[in-house]
């Protein structure tokens, strides 16, 4: 016997949840919690992606249990060996978490604000439960996000969380579908990044080798904004300057326009990628990734900022993202 099973119309990215304030309007994907657009007065400060697409790599998601990379996947924790499957095999190392593909339920829906949530269940590698609860809530300051983990087992376990926006200064809504880009876009724009230190990284696997002053990297010293270039960047920063505890990364375009993410100590670095893929002229640097970080590449092995969630007890980490 034969059954029929109904088609399923959720486009490819999962549910999507459109929230809109003032001039804001943003589009949460509930495939990994992704932030899928984010717009001011129909001006993209995000690079978006369609949804009924398979998301492009980690673009918008949410980075939960760990941000960034696990060198060879293998970390020890409270005595224990762990090894991770290696989702990043070209350079042999587990990248952003376990939830980037995970379904999140919906906890609240509001016109200005949604609330999500997933459950990371034990599993081979991380033998923890914890739930991750995670809000964006748009008001006259652009859009907040925050990130809140539980831990539900009655082991303690290694956390760390961050976004993955790629933010894009100058570009309309209008200019994306009717033009096509002659240049990649992330060159023409200057960058004000407050770090004074930067991690170094091998450059086949961007494994971590050591934290230096950007003064001997004068390439990666944006502590006075400049345009960024040809350089490439995809490194961990940190030394942080702030103002009321308060770091701030702007990206400008020629004409002045931009957008802002700003961040409290509760994240004492942050991801740069200036989104390099050469031969593929359709997303080669076309945004500038920025990631606020609770902890550095490879926390679950340096311990550096890691934070470990004893049973019953949660953490909470937040950025947000504004135009200029």
């Amino acid at each position: 016997m034969t059954s029929v099973v109904a088609r399923d119309e959720t486009p490819r990215s999962g549910r999507q949840l459109r929230i809109a304030f003032g001039g804001y309007e943003a589009v949460i994907a509930s495939v990994g919690a992704s932030l899928r657009s984010l717009t001011f007065e129909d001006r993209d400060l995000v690079v978006p992606f369609e949804a009924d697409e398979v998301r492009p790599g980690y673009r918008g998601t949410t980075l939960a249990p760990w941000p960034n990379r696990i060198v060879d996947g293998r970390y020890e924790f409270g005595g224990v060996e762990h090894q991770l499957a290696l989702t990043e095999p070209a350079r042999g190392q587990a990248l952003h978490g376990l939830l980037s593909w995970a379904e999140y339920a919906d906890r609240v829906i509001e016109d200005d604000r949604v609330v999500l949530v997933a459950v990371i269940e034990p599993q081979t590698g991380y033998p923890f439960r914890v739930e991750v609860e995670t809000e964006y809530r748009l008001d006259e300051n652009g859009l907040q996000q925050s990130v809140t983990a539980r831990n539900l087992g009655a082991d303690a376990a290694p956390w760390g969380t961050g976004p993955h926006p790629y933010l894009v200064a100058s570009r309309s809504l209008s200019e994306r579908s009717e033009t096509k880009r002659q240049a990649p876009a992330v060159d023409a724009w200057t960058l004000l990044l407050p770090a004074s230190e930067v991690l170094t990284v091998t450059p086949d696997r961007l494994s971590p080798v050591a934290v230096e002053p950007v003064s001997e990297h004068p390439e990666w010293d944006f502590q006075s904004a400049r345009p960024i270039g040809d350089v490439f960047i995809d490194h961990a920063f940190t030394g942080l300057t702030r103002t009321d505890g308060i770091a701030t990364v702007e990206l400008r375009a020629a004409d002045g326009t931009g957008v802002a993410m700003t961040w409290d100590e509760r994240c004492p670095w942050v991801q740069i990628h200036t989104a390099d893929n050469p031969g593929f002229d359709d997303i080669h640097r076309i945004g500038l990734a920025v990631e606020p970080m609770t902890c550095p590449p490879d926390a679950f092995n340096s311990g550096i900022d890691l934070v470990v969630l004893e049973p019953g007890a949660e953490h909470s980490a937040g950025w947000r993202i504004a135009a200029v």
